[in-house]
């Protein structure tokens, strides 16, 4: 439904800015911590917890944002991935800013590749340096960091697309996933997430009041083999039966 005008709009507005302070206040105490944390834990054991404290934070703040009636999620899916053993790449399409979050959450041995600025960045940075998420700054170093996680069992979320989603038009698809799944062989497993709201695309501001409930599901698609390690065309066979899959499965989804 969309918020009518006057004093139902204000109260949603202003709930709305609630949960975006909430989740900068919980973005930045941690952050806080863990810059205290990161120089005298164990590497593995600062690791673990600072990527189980990311998934469960952002698990408290989708119930905060459910509880409110701003939005509904369903991304009970994702739980069948979380105990399996072995690396698993998981792939999905990118509508909106807040995808990263909805995965991590039900996710917590996930790693993210991000972008090297937010590793400055005094909300996220600390506690994305303490998880050992993974710079996009130096291509050579992100395959071969990816590649060591995935052997050493972790789950790397990525968007294949490199950028957000417009609508049900996914971009091309970079090639840098098929060869990460090539050198860990590690299956890669695609998620979609399906959405009627625009929050948080491309133009949307934060701050700004969606039609509300803002509605994400996020269901499991097809798991796709890892290619063969002394294949030279495997990689691009991946690559366009990944491009295909996704765009069909977009096709499916409702236009907004």
């Amino acid at each position: 439904m969309s918020p009518s005008r006057g004093p139902l709009r204000a109260v949603l507005v202003a709930w709305l800015w609630v949960l975006v302070a909430w989740l900068g206040v919980l973005s930045l105490s941690w952050s806080v911590l863990a810059m205290l944390l990161h120089p005298v834990l164990p590497a593995a054991f600062g690791q673990r917890l600072g990527r189980a404290v990311i998934a469960w934070g952002y698990r408290f703040y989708w119930v905060c944002g459910r509880a409110s009636g701003l939005m509904r999620i369903d991304a009970r899916a994702l739980d069948a991935l979380a105990d399996q053993p072995g690396g698993l790449i998981v792939a999905a399409n990118h509508p909106c800013m807040a995808d990263a979050m909805l995965i991590v959450a039900r996710l917590p041995r996930s790693v993210c590749i991000m972008k090297a600025g937010l590793q400055r960045n005094v909300f996220l940075g600390a506690g994305a340096r303490l998880a050992r998420y993974i710079a996009n700054d130096v291509p050579h170093l992100l395959v071969r960091s990816a590649v060591e996680e995935l052997q050493a069992g972790a789950q790397l979320v990525l968007f294949p697309e490199g950028t957000r989603t417009e609508g049900d038009r996914l971009q091309p698809l970079r090639g840098g996933i098929a060869l990460i799944a090539q050198r860990a062989q590690v299956p890669v497993q695609t998620v979609i997430i399906e959405t009627d709201s625009p929050f948080l695309a491309k133009g949307w501001p934060i701050w700004r009041l969606p039609p509300v409930p803002m509605v994400y599901r996020l269901r499991l698609g097809q798991r796709f083999a890892a290619p063969a390690a002394d294949d030279p065309e495997a990689p691009g066979v991946l690559m366009d039966a990944l491009q295909s899959h996704l765009e069909q499965e977009l096709a499916k989804q409702p236009r907004r």
